[in-house]
């Protein structure tokens, strides 16, 4: 068996079309004006986002069918409660954009906010212990943990861009 080493792989492959999306939605979420013209767009975008992800996790997963079957549903779940945090990351980031903008933040809504990222991020992380357990229950350990780190590049790398692209306070 040839051990498998760090380094090129599919997850970079898959992971461009994530960066390159994520790019293109945060400026938008800072400077949106057309909210029609936007929501039609970010939608088109989170669905390519999403489709990618699906591949990324499918190349690098190798599952059984046995347990392509039972790791799915699980997925499926596990994204739809995160699309929720990422919905409320959204909103917090949607009113830092607008204060920013406008010069008009204040703080108490500077608080208000770290307030909400430091929720939504402890949120997440018991997300993660929830469902690394269900994760367990139709996946070896090892699987388990793989899943667990693309995750964790793929929430990575949107940290990254959000950072680049949000404004420091001023």
């Amino acid at each position: 068996m040839t051990q498998r080493k760090f380094g090129k792989s599919t997850i970079a492959r898959y992971l461009l079309p994530v960066y390159l999306a994520i790019a293109m939605i945060v400026p938008a979420l800072l400077t949106a004006q057309d909210k029609t013209a936007d929501n039609t767009n970010m939608e088109i975008l989170r669905e390519k986002m999403r489709a990618d992800k699906k591949l990324l996790v499918a190349a690098n997963m190798v599952l059984t069918d046995t347990e392509a079957t039972a790791f799915w549903p699980v997925y499926e779940e596990y994204q739809k409660q995160l699309e929720q945090l990422n919905e409320r990351l959204k909103t917090a980031i949607e009113t830092y954009a607008k204060e920013f903008n406008a010069n008009t933040l204040t703080d108490e809504t500077a608080k208000k906010l770290i307030d909400e990222t430091l929720t939504i991020d402890a949120a997440e992380v018991q997300m993660r212990k929830d469902f690394s357990g269900k994760l367990a229950e139709v996946l070896p350990g090892k699987k388990v943990a793989r899943y667990l780190q693309l995750e964790n590049k793929v929430r990575a790398a949107l940290r990254y861009e959000l950072a680049a692209q949000i404004p420091l306070v001023e």
